[in-house]
């Protein structure tokens, strides 16, 4: 850490950076954004609510069967309810999780991930993916071309992380 410090190397997800795996974070992005670069952000956020948030709670607990809800410090897919894929008995169940400790939690709606082509038993089958870009810090900001494709091996499944039985796919671009 003492040659990190000195500038003597450079740490690929350097310390600090964990903090970007609080999902509560991300519903503060729009003013973050604002705040560093004095311009509003060019691409909207996904409406976020946080439940420790008194009357987003409120709004969680009454349309619990629509959104995605998610611990804010969890990862890998753990500790969330998709409330459309979900039993009445699973939300009921997870509304009393969110009660006890609201602050633990986020809620978004359920989007509607892409689709693409993989290789299952019995030939080829859409499934769901998410594209992380992988983003380079230094005296400039590179996006790079190119980034970690997340797919969701089970069928009709919207968890892409490794971690609950999701893989990965090869992203090319193919031109500027």
């Amino acid at each position: 850490m003492d040659v990190y410090r000195a500038g003597n190397i450079t740490i690929a997800n350097a310390p600090g950076t964990g903090i970007c795996d609080d999902k509560a974070i991300y519903s503060y992005m729009p003013e973050i954004v604002e705040f560093y670069t004095g311009r509003k952000a060019l691409l909207e956020n996904v409406p976020t609510w946080r439940c420790s948030e008194a009357d987003s709670l409120k709004y969680v607990l009454e349309n619990l069967a629509d959104l995605v809800v998610k611990e804010v410090h969890g990862s890998g897919g753990y500790g969330m309810l998709v409330g459309p894929t979900a039993s009445k008995k699973e939300r009921t169940a997870f509304a009393e999780k969110l009660k006890a400790r609201p602050a633990n939690y986020i809620a978004q709606p359920t989007l509607s991930l892409s689709t693409v082509p993989i290789l299952v038993n019995k030939g080829i089958a859409p499934r769901h993916v998410d594209l992380r870009p992988y983003v380079l810090v230094s005296d400039k900001v590179q996006i790079i071309p190119g980034g970690l494709t997340r797919v969701a091996l089970k069928a009709g499944s919207l968890v892409v992380n490794s971690s609950q039985g999701g893989g990965t796919k090869d992203t090319w671009v193919l031109e500027d």
